[in-house]
């Protein structure tokens, strides 16, 4: 499991979980949980990440958001060196508690995405098509 699981409450039985007012999140083998992230004005899908214990520990304790980055293993506070912060209006966890939803506003630039798009979700995929490998993606605006 992970290190930092004990700053939570323990698993309960599934229905504590899934109506239960105590969060008992269920990080997978790696210890994390995937985390959404959205606009919290627009709704606009800005990105999908990762977070440990620690990272979601500290996006509570902060109302900023903290997340695990897995390409270089550390502890990610988002907008710290881009000056792209994430302040935390509200904060959802799923019915089986393996997954968080984020509704963020954004300062710097508002932009999100390491590329410098607003979102990490910047190309389409058609779909009702085939064969996938010769599909071309196209960029939305």
């Amino acid at each position: 499991m992970c290190d930092k699981c004990e700053a939570f409450a323990p698993r309960g039985a599934k229905h504590e979980v899934e109506e239960g007012r105590r969060l008992m999140p269920a990080f997978d083998a790696a210890g994390l949980v995937t985390c959404v992230t959205t606009d919290a004005d627009t709704g606009e899908l800005l990105m999908v990440a990762h977070m440990n214990a620690e990272a979601l520990a500290r996006t509570i304790e902060t109302g900023e958001a903290w997340y695990w980055s897995r390409s270089r293993q550390t502890l990610w506070h988002k907008g710290d060196t881009s000056g792209q912060l994430q302040s935390v209006v509200e904060m959802r966890v799923d019915c089986d508690q393996d997954a968080v939803w984020l509704k963020v506003r954004v300062g710097g630039d508002g932009g999100c995405c390491h590329t410098g798009r607003r979102s990490c979700f910047y190309r389409v995929v058609p779909t009702g098509r085939a064969p996938a490998a010769d599909l071309a993606l196209t960029l939305s605006e």
